[in-house]
């Protein structure tokens, strides 16, 4: 995810953490010491939260770890202030994975949960709501880490993508009803919660909104996503293949790729080398490399090389789930290890769209 900082690496997943994880802390210490407290009550908040990161990042190993009992790879983590997200290489299309890999976060909260209930000695109500409304400190972080698993577990179990809880239901709906029919309507169930949780901020908590807002746009995005993949059945990536592509030389120099640049439309160049494609060139990344070493460099050094290469005879909608993966915007695709054409998101999206208009004229006439 663009803005995120690379912390470690477990189980041969990568961890990163958002930079607007940052805010949160900075919005913690500032709300503090508005309130008038000293230091050391300073720094027990920020442990505090610290340890939340902790529990959700154990929160998303825990989908991690069951994606892979089900043969489904985990290729990062990132933390942002309202959670975490596990981008995985694809999601399982079955109802019963899907329910086990979402329901997998909260289990681990709960138990968390369970867990820190073991060191409360007291009445575990009663101590809460005596420790819960003063600020953290040694005698009630047990207290507040115990509530605040109950909370992570609650929140995500909200039937709303992309918390579990909208997976959760949509699996629950696949079990009786078509893939794009669950999610379309537990996608609509989460923008209904969403406008619930905006207007209730607009009344109480402006951190309210802006987590509505999120979950709006993440519900239509997933709505929209399923909604292509299902139109793209049946298709391969021949299909959609764009014959009309420009390529370079490796060996080449940003000069070169400047000229190409301003004497065509393309935007963006396969790069060749021994007649390989061995990765990517944008016009973006034509600009920076021209400000930071000049003219003369060689493209090899700069050109992008997270490159995905794609059969003729792979399904399409395997192809665009790579596309939406990945940080490559072109993709080349060979047939019998030869290059044949590329493809990329863009041209996927306007073969939907020809094929929805052919469709509605063939209907019409």
């Amino acid at each position: 995810m663009s803005g995120s900082v690379k912390i470690g690496k477990v189980a041969g997943i990568s961890i990163f953490i958002h930079w607007t994880f940052a805010i949160l802390i900075a919005y913690i210490i500032y709300n503090h010491y508005h309130l008038g407290e000293n230091f050391q009550q300073i720094v027990w908040a920020i442990i505090f939260i610290l340890t939340i990161f902790i529990a959700v990042v154990l929160h998303e190993f825990g989908h991690a770890l069951m994606a892979k009992k089900f043969q489904i790879k985990t290729m990062d983590i990132t933390i942002l202030p309202i959670g975490g997200i596990a981008r995985v290489e694809k999601f399982s299309e079955k109802p019963l994975e899907e329910l086990c890999i979402a329901i997998a976060g909260p289990i681990v909260n709960i138990s968390l949960a369970l867990i820190t209930s073991l060191f409360i000695h007291r009445p575990i109500f009663t101590a809460i709501t005596q420790e819960i409304t003063t600020s953290i400190n040694s005698q009630n972080f047990v207290y507040h880490f115990f509530i605040a698993n109950l909370y992570l577990a609650f929140f995500n179990l909200l039937p709303a993508f992309p918390m579990d809880g909208g997976r959760i239901l949509r699996a629950a709906l696949a079990f009786f009803l078509k893939r794009t029919t669950a999610t379309h309507i537990a996608s609509s169930i989460g923008q209904l919660l969403a406008i619930g949780l905006i207007i209730a901020g607009f009344f109480s908590n402006p951190i309210l909104v802006l987590i509505g807002l999120f979950i709006f746009i993440s519900a239509q995005i997933e709505s929209d996503y399923v909604m292509i993949q299902a139109r793209l059945q049946g298709y391969t990536v021949r299909d959609a293949i764009m014959k009309n592509y420009q390529t370079i030389d490796a060996n080449a120099s940003i000069e070169k790729a400047i000229e190409l640049l301003l004497n065509s439309q393309h935007e963006i160049f396969l790069v060749i080398q021994n007649d390989i494609a061995v990765g990517t060139l944008s016009r973006g990344d034509i600009i920076m490399a021209l400000e930071k070493f000049g003219k003369n460099e060689i493209i090899h050094k700069i050109m992008n090389k997270n490159l995905i290469t794609l059969q003729a005879e792979s399904t399409l909608e395997n192809a665009f789930q790579q596309s939406q993966q990945s940080n490559t915007l072109l993709m080349p695709v060979l047939d019998q290890n030869k290059l044949i054409g590329t493809i990329d998101a863009n041209n996927i999206i306007e073969f939907i769209q020809i094929n929805d208009a052919l469709h509605k004229f063939s209907v019409s006439s």
